[in-house]
């Protein structure tokens, strides 16, 4: 039979993930993507210049500054003000991504993929769906890592979470798993 301390670690970790893990940051994403041309190529595209929607199939990349979405199938639309919400969807041989530098400290990025990467860029909210991670990197070397079923991560609000899917069980653990680098006290004061 199985330790208390065996039952109370797993307990731990299914709280931690039936409740998602929250965590935050110090610096945004580049405020200069706002203004960036967006560059698509995929193998077919399909606009609907007046509706201001955009469908891509195959080889989808995305380029909007320092915004980069690749995937196989794509959707894009804009709103009035001129904001994008982007829904691409990878493969199995090939998974959606995404990639954005962050405000402030140089070569400072934020990279996921997914099954399924969203991002609206006019709430800076992106959603990583299916065996999801999303990394800060600093000069290309890994600051935070996270790990799981579906990941959010909103820049306004400065934080990610990892949640697990709505039919896990105890037995399914670890569903998130995270690691994250100690925060300076210069880095948090800007």
């Amino acid at each position: 039979m199985p330790s208390i301390k065996y039952w109370l670690t797993h307990l731990a970790l299914f709280i931690f993930t039936a409740f998602g893990l929250t965590t935050t940051f110090s610096a945004h994403a580049e405020k200069a993507d706002q203004d960036k041309p967006v560059i698509l190529e995929a193998e077919k595209v399909s606009v609907n210049d007046v509706k201001q929607v955009y469908d891509l199939n195959g080889q989808v990349l995305l380029i909007k500054g320092s915004i980069i979405v690749t995937g196989e199938d794509g959707h894009i639309v804009v709103d009035p003000q001129g904001y994008e919400f982007v829904d691409v969807i990878g493969t199995t041989e090939a998974v959606a991504s995404f990639r954005q530098r962050r405000e402030g400290i140089a070569d400072e990025f934020m990279q996921g993929r997914g099954t399924q990467v969203t991002y609206d860029a006019k709430t800076e909210f992106l959603t990583l769906t299916g065996d999801a991670s999303l990394k800060r990197l600093l000069n290309m070397q890994m600051l935070d890592q996270l790990k799981g079923w579906k990941i959010e991560y909103d820049d306004v609000k400065q934080y990610y979470q990892v949640i697990p899917p709505k039919d896990a069980k105890p037995d399914d653990l670890p569903l998130a798993r995270a690691i994250l680098s100690p925060r300076r006290k210069a880095t948090l004061e800007k």
